[in-house]
């Protein structure tokens, strides 16, 4: 289980509103940015020790060993994973023997009939599984705990990604780790022995863009629901995920 401090708890971020099972407008809408009092760079995470896929443990007494850590939050129901996985692996092979990738497997982002939210860290880890195997991921996958204490510590996004240093200070962060460029950036800085040339990844919407054509396989794969809470609470992405969707098939009819 993470070990998170005592502290006061707000609606939105609260454990009991964290393993939503229905997506609502306001939870997309927090997704698009950082407030000010969330960990940023320069400032240290709290401390947390996690279960791994392999049988080991994703602690961050550990990190004075084994920094820099890129550690990249996602799940299996997530549109944005969807399009960073392939980037990530990318990067993974250029900079793995040198710096450890581990993923956080975190609440479901569209919840289904086939992927529900889980109710138990079993179930929470079978979804890990599913998570590693489906994105042929070559790195740890780490499972938070089922209140889901390291991600509403670092403000629950669905795909942030963090480049931590050896005290577990944030050296970069990744609004979505789908900002391939900007990580592969701060990881050849650091590889390098170079002052990072930017702390994190500008423009919180513009890498949603190229996940549009993930959503449909997404919400597909997560099961009946997934799709009608789309539609309630983002329409226009709903609208845009079924073009890419109704696109992808002509062009297979007609190929």
């Amino acid at each position: 289980m993470a070990r998170i401090a005592e502290g006061p708890e707000t609606p939105p971020t609260g454990a009991s509103a964290y393993r939503f099972d229905r997506l609502r407008l306001g939870l997309v809408l927090r997704d698009l940015y950082f407030t000010k009092t969330d960990p940023g760079p320069g400032q240290r995470i709290v401390d947390f020790d996690l279960p791994t896929l392999d049988g080991g443990r994703f602690r961050s007494e550990d990190l004075s060993e084994t920094a820099p850590v890129l550690v990249v939050f996602g799940s299996y129901t997530c549109p944005v994973t969807e399009s960073a996985a392939p980037g990530l692996r990318r990067l993974h092979a250029r900079f793995g023997d040198r710096v450890p990738f581990v993923m956080v497997n975190v609440r479901e982002a569209h919840p289904g009939a086939n992927v529900p939210q889980p109710n138990s860290i079993e179930e929470k880890r079978a979804h890990a599984g599913l998570l590693r195997d489906h994105h042929d991921l070559p790195f740890e996958v780490a499972v938070d705990d089922i209140a889901g204490s390291l991600h509403r510590a670092m403000s629950p996004k669905p795909n942030s990604a963090y480049l931590l240093g050896s005290d577990g200070s944030i050296l970069f962060r990744a609004h979505w780790a789908n900002a391939t460029r900007a990580l592969a950036a701060a990881l050849e800085d650091v590889t390098e022995g170079r002052p990072l040339r930017q702390t994190e990844s500008r423009g919180p919407t513009r890498p949603i863009w190229p996940t549009l054509r993930y959503v449909s396989p997404v919400l597909d794969r997560a099961g009946p629901g997934a799709w009608r809470d789309m539609w309630l609470a983002v329409p226009p992405m709903a609208a845009a995920a079924w073009l890419f969707r109704l696109l992808s098939i002509s062009g297979t009819e007609d190929g």
